[in-house]
């Protein structure tokens, strides 16, 4: 049904002589467009509650978000939750928003 159409002697015969008759190779799908980069190892620690650096660090953050530790502190987005909300328990930063799946923190004005 489908397929190529027959070639004609005289164009099997050019590609012959030029040796024009391989097909071209293919590029892979996946790689259209996209550009390589190295994945970062991401921590699988839980890191110390009582650093002071972790605690000025989120402080300067307007909007703490898990995405946000996460991506600041070189976290598994798992990770920086509980950590947000080990954080929330101790009373350091309070929670103003979001949702079940995401929620959105703010520290408390330094007085």
């Amino acid at each position: 049904m489908g397929g190529t159409k027959k070639k004609s002697m005289s164009k099997m015969e050019m590609n012959e002589r030029t040796g024009q008759d391989q097909k071209p190779e293919k590029k892979s799908k996946g790689t259209k467009g996209k550009m390589d980069f190295e994945k970062k190892e991401k921590s699988t620690r839980m890191p110390n509650i009582n650093n002071e650096k972790l605690i000025s660090d989120l402080s300067k953050m307007g909007a703490i978000t898990p995405y946000g530790v996460a991506s600041q502190l070189n976290l598994r987005i798992s990770l920086a939750k509980d950590l947000l909300e080990e954080l929330e328990k101790k009373q350091l930063i309070k929670s103003v928003g979001g949702n079940a799946r995401v929620r959105i923190y703010e520290s408390p004005p330094a007085a």
